[in-house]
């Protein structure tokens, strides 16, 4: 599936800005994680983007035909790659059964609640822009503070990274974040929906 029809299914489900940002950011965090290790980028950013793609419409993951359930068959039903619909699979794997092998499918796991817990830690800034997120230390505080977005599971994230064999604090946030900055605008994340104090 090509990007832009991954980006096409992504918007004709889902309204939600919030959840469209996800998407984008596990995009670019799959993306530069494909670069790293020399896999195929396009594949692995169409996973990023497409992974959470019925969650809106289908948010009851105790349903056969809630989230990732539905978005696999749909994806199937276009003849999409059976890696793409595994690795949303594996991402999903208490509730698949579909435990995350492949290196797309453990950085899959491994960067999905990362980015949601960088976002948060950008928006508590003033200025709201994670361009301004320049020390991992500041993020590192953020974790340890347990009641700060507390539904991030941060021993997942933590397991993912060391399945992955990249260091959480030495290569992991830092590649994550980076990907990150580098759509701020389309993440929302650049300041400029921080309000009147940062208008010219």
């Amino acid at each position: 599936m090509k990007r832009d029809d991954a980006w096409q299914l992504v918007t004709d489900w889902t309204a939600s800005e919030s959840l469209r940002h996800h998407m984008l950011a596990v995009e670019a965090a799959m993306r530069a994680y494909a670069r790293r290790f020399g896999e195929d980028e396009d594949l692995w950013g169409v996973v990023g983007l497409l992974h959470d793609f019925d969650y809106e419409r289908h948010p009851d993951m105790t349903a056969a035909d809630g989230h990732p359930f539905t978005g696999m068959r749909v994806l199937r039903e276009q003849g999409v790659d059976e890696a793409i619909i595994r690795a949303i699979a594996a991402h999903a794997s208490e509730r698949t059964g579909v435990q995350p092998e492949s290196a797309l499918e453990k950085t899959l796991v491994a960067v999905d609640e990362l980015t949601g817990f960088l976002t948060a830690v950008a928006l508590v800034r003033p200025t709201r822009d994670i361009r301004e997120v320049t020390q991992v230390s500041s993020v590192r505080k953020k974790w340890k503070d347990r009641s700060f977005a507390a539904a991030v599971h941060r021993e997942e994230i933590a397991d993912a990274a060391q399945a992955l064999g990249v260091d959480l604090w030495a290569e992991h946030v830092p590649l994550v974040l980076e990907a990150m900055q580098g759509i701020a605008a389309e993440l929302g994340l650049d300041g400029r929906a921080a309000g009147p104090q940062n208008a010219p």
